[in-house]
């Protein structure tokens, strides 16, 4: 077949673009296939902030992030559009909490007493990401860069060795039904998006009894959430839940009292029971290789560049030679 790439990954997404450039700049020549827009992917709803969210202690897992972090932090100082480095203050209730297991993949995180209803507050730097202006760059580094983009859906997965004989599947929720993988299910998280007064400073106060509730300045608007519903479809915004967003929000920064709603936002994020699936399919005709990059859940600007270095290796190292042995771990394929 005439215009064949070596690599085809399905899905626009965070976890599909960072995968696509890092294949492209690998030297395999890629094709990506997006379903929609980079506009209307669950990636543009995203709050984008590097955050292990609902995530567990796993060595992969540090991995991607503490790589996905450096990379978000070069890319800060580069000044690549959306990206900025930003302090963060973590409040925690739990007496005697102490920094979580991912906070080696920071590099600055330190630990101080906390005061009033928390135990202990936590600093690091965390980069932040605007996802619209940060995946069209992403959409245009990979063109640039001479990766052929595709428009269109696939019915099986298999259909993809058409086109290429690797294919990744980073197609998000779509997963559950093209891998035929029953973990895979919705967190619905809502947010709302009120004028920035001022404030550079990400806080999370991540264990109020009300609700997960955080605070994150962007350029020109602050998003506030949030909320994690596993096994929510529903896409519409409830002005219930906003409400109280934001008032725990302004509870928590009492400057963004006077600041006027912009918008509300709900997001499916593409979750799975067990963790993120990043391997090679067991099964597949001889010649052929199907990689699995899904299941991020809330976590997929925090893994995205760890995970797009994994599909690499597992795309094309010993890409003629066996498939690799399936992990153990809880988060590699079950």
């Amino acid at each position: 077949m005439t215009n064949r790439a070596d690599v085809l990954v399905v899905g626009g997404g965070i976890i599909g673009l960072t995968a696509a450039v890092r294949l492209r700049e690998r030297g395999a020549r890629v094709t990506l296939l997006a379903a929609d827009d980079p506009a209307d992917t669950v990636s543009a709803v995203a709050a984008a902030v590097w955050y292990p969210s609902h995530t567990e202690a796993d060595p992969r897992v540090l991995r991607w992030a503490a790589e996905t972090h450096a990379e978000l932090g070069r890319q800060a100082e580069a000044g690549v559009p959306g990206v900025v480095a930003r302090p963060t203050r973590m409040l925690l209730r739990r007496p005697g909490a102490g920094p979580p297991w991912w906070a080696a993949a920071t590099a600055d995180l330190v630990a101080r007493p906390g005061s009033g209803p928390y135990s202990t507050e936590l600093r690091f730097t965390a980069p932040t990401v605007e996802m619209l202006p940060y995946l069209g760059w992403l959409r245009q580094r990979f063109a640039s860069a001479g990766g052929r983009l595709l428009r269109g859906r696939l019915d099986r997965l298999t259909d993809g060795f058409a086109l290429a004989p690797t294919v990744v599947n980073a197609t998000g929720l779509a997963a559950g039904r093209l891998a035929d993988d029953p973990a895979v299910h919705p967190a619905r998280g809502q947010v709302v998006l009120v004028a920035n007064p001022g404030l550079t400073t990400s806080v999370r106060d991540e264990e109020n009894p009300a609700g997960i509730t955080y605070v994150h300045p962007r350029r020109h608007d602050v998003v506030l959430g949030g909320t994690f519903e596993p096994g929510e479809w529903d896409t519409r915004p409830d002005p219930a839940i906003s409400a109280a967003i934001r008032r725990r929000c302004v509870a928590l920064v009492p400057e963004l009292a006077a600041a006027p709603v912009l918008a509300e936002r709900v997001g499916l994020r593409p979750a799975r029971h067990g963790g993120p699936r990043v391997a090679v399919a067991p099964e597949g005709p001889p010649g052929r290789r199907l990689v699995h990059a899904y299941g991020h859940g809330g976590a997929g600007v925090t893994l995205s560049w760890g995970c797009a270095a994994e599909v690499a290796r597992l795309a094309l190292d010993d890409a003629d030679g066996p498939r690799p042995a399936q992990r153990s771990t809880r988060n590699a394929s079950r």
